[in-house]
């Protein structure tokens, strides 16, 4: 089965205070979950279209897995916290098998 991801590039970070809400609420959500972290903040050399900010990157064991955290209740109240304090690009991907 294929592995699912979470794949966030933060364009702007308005308020941080509101980031820091929301790290401490969607780190225990993504782990319930069942999400790893990879990569988060850490350095990034951008090409093309792409921007040089923080960028994070979450594994999960599957897609529909991947998909269903985000949805999930408690990643929700993350997101309810963060509210309008970043512009971000979030997607979640499907691997390759």
């Amino acid at each position: 089965m294929a592995k699912g991801y979470w794949v966030g590039s933060y364009r702007s970070i308005s308020d941080p205070e509101q980031l820091a809400a929301y790290n401490e609420l969607a780190g225990p959500a993504v782990q319930a979950g069942g999400g790893r972290l990879l990569s988060r903040g850490v350095r990034v050399v951008a090409h093309d279209a792409g921007i040089a900010e923080r960028t994070v990157l979450i594994e999960f064991d599957s897609f529909d897995q991947a998909v269903a955290a985000r949805e999930s209740k408690a990643y929700q109240e993350a997101l309810a916290a963060l509210s309008d304090g970043v512009e971000r690009d979030f997607r979640i991907i499907e691997g390759i098998d």
